[in-house]
């Protein structure tokens, strides 16, 4: 019998002492506060037109429903919200660049196979958060805004609102960070998979807790009627059952094997 020795795992080969962790985390952030910086300049210039769109589906809301109008209720209200879009879609814009820092930070506990798909992931996670956020926008917020303004309606027929427009932005934002969020759930699920957390016998066999968990995620981010959370859901399933399929390819799990059913011997 051939002795090979032990084999060194390449892992343990790429462990970095925790003073060299903390420095590169640090130049990793640098370069995020940098992409970021570089975004908001850009965005600076577009700052009016991006907040043309961001505010369409609330003034359609308030024109169809003739409740209110959109107000500035401080003196600098509305340079700070100038500077907030700026920042907001800065981040966006720079957000391949910045998931491609968070992914090359996780590297170095990555195989050197791993390492190659470090781009693919930083794409997959702008790609999608990108898609949860126009998914917020462009289906939840034309039934979200036209539904609180009748709410209001329903209390009193002589309140109208007033909104400001600061108030408003932060709602977006969080509403749209929040969708962006939720879509990386295929993401998520693959990184599960490839450290050995789950298979996809695992999240097959958790579908129906997934799903209930899902829809108490989509009562909370979502306006409290069933129509808006089960047009949450739906996508969510679609990217479970992707998270599945990865899991199935990439999963690094070991399952031992079901013992066969023998049949009980007589003697």
């Amino acid at each position: 019998m051939t002795d090979k020795g032990p084999t060194l795992d390449e892992v343990e080969s790429n462990r970095m002492p925790l003073i060299d962790h903390l420095i590169e985390l640090k130049n990793r952030l640098i370069k995020i506060i940098l992409f970021a910086g570089l975004g908001c300049i850009i965005c600076f210039g577009f700052a009016q037109v991006i907040w043309d769109a961001l505010v369409t589906p609330m003034n359609n809301a308030l024109q169809s429903t003739g409740r209110g109008t959109m107000a500035i209720t401080e003196p600098l209200e509305g340079f700070m919200t100038y500077l907030k879009i700026a920042a907001l879609a800065g981040m966006g814009l720079a957000s391949p660049l910045i998931f491609h820092q968070i992914w090359a930070f996780v590297a170095p506990g990555l195989y050197p196979n791993e390492k190659k798909a470090i781009v693919p992931l930083a794409i997959a996670s702008s790609v999608l958060f990108i898609g949860g956020a126009a998914f917020g926008y462009f289906i939840i917020f034309d039934l979200a805004f036209p539904f609180f303004l009748d709410i209001t309606e329903s209390l009193d027929q002589n309140i109208e609102a007033v909104l400001s427009i600061q108030a408003y932005l932060g709602l977006a934002t969080k509403l749209l960070i929040a969708f962006g969020a939720c879509f990386q759930l295929p993401i998520v699920l693959y990184f599960l998979a490839r450290i050995g957390l789950v298979d996809h016998k695992d999240l097959f066999d958790s579908f129906r807790y997934a799903v209930v968990a899902m829809f108490v995620l989509s009562a909370i981010i979502t306006p409290p009627d069933i129509l808006s959370q089960c047009l949450m859901v739906g996508p969510l399933v679609l990217l479970y059952g992707v998270g599945i399929v990865l899991a199935y390819f990439f999963s690094t799990k070991e399952r031992e094997e079901e013992p066969a059913e023998d049949a009980e011997d007589g003697s």
